[in-house]
């Protein structure tokens, strides 16, 4: 099996991109293989622009950049995104990722009478935010429930794709980061086999 793990972060030493890796190295120790999607080094353009608007009506093909986006993900099984959780959403760059990459016919159809066809039943998501507060602030303000409903129903679930794990790392900016690495390395190690869950504190 194969993961693509997507990181969204703009420094290259940090804890996201170190959770990222911990998290291929995971999977690799299980025989598995991966690939790294590090949006920010690779200088993804996240913006909407006239092309991706064209394409979505089906007036052209898909800009090169997104397609090729596309074709990771294709050649994967297990879709992981690794994000800082950023005024309780995901950095821009990965909701634009998402916003271009996630395009009409390839990620979903339209279909007569207004029913859509989802396209990505074949896939598996695993959602990995890092955030600095803890788990209680969340609970309180109701933002595990949010997330719930903005990416997993909101996304994941329009395409057809089955989000196999929705978690974060608590506590990012106050825990010893070793401990939170080796959370990392256990969730890559557990990913295909659905026991990837991670510690809720």
């Amino acid at each position: 099996m194969h993961a693509l793990v997507v990181v969204a972060h703009p420094a290259p030493k940090s804890l996201s991109r170190s959770v990222a890796t911990k998290i291929a190295e995971g999977i690799s120790e299980t025989g598995h293989s991966f690939e790294i999607a590090d949006l920010t080094a690779e200088a993804f353009d996240p913006r909407f622009s006239a092309a991706d608007f064209a394409a979505y009506h089906k007036d052209t093909a898909p800009p090169a950049d997104v397609i090729a986006e596309q074709e990771r993900i294709d050649r994967a099984t297990d879709l992981v995104l690794v994000y800082p959780v950023y005024w309780w959403s995901m950095p821009a760059i990965l909701k634009g990722w998402i916003d271009r990459v996630f395009s009409n016919g390839w990620a979903y159809e339209y279909a007569p009478e207004g029913k859509v066809v989802k396209k990505l039943r074949h896939l598996r998501v695993h959602l990995l935010g890092v955030a600095g507060t803890d788990a209680g602030t969340f609970e309180r303000h109701g933002y595990s429930g949010a997330m719930k409903t903005q990416i997993d129903h909101g996304i994941f679930d329009y395409c057809g794709a089955s989000v196999a794990t929705s978690e974060f790392l608590f506590d990012s900016e106050t825990r010893d980061p070793v401990s939170l690495l080796e959370t990392a390395r256990t969730i890559g190690r557990d990913l295909f086999n659905g026991s990837g869950q991670c510690e809720a504190a």
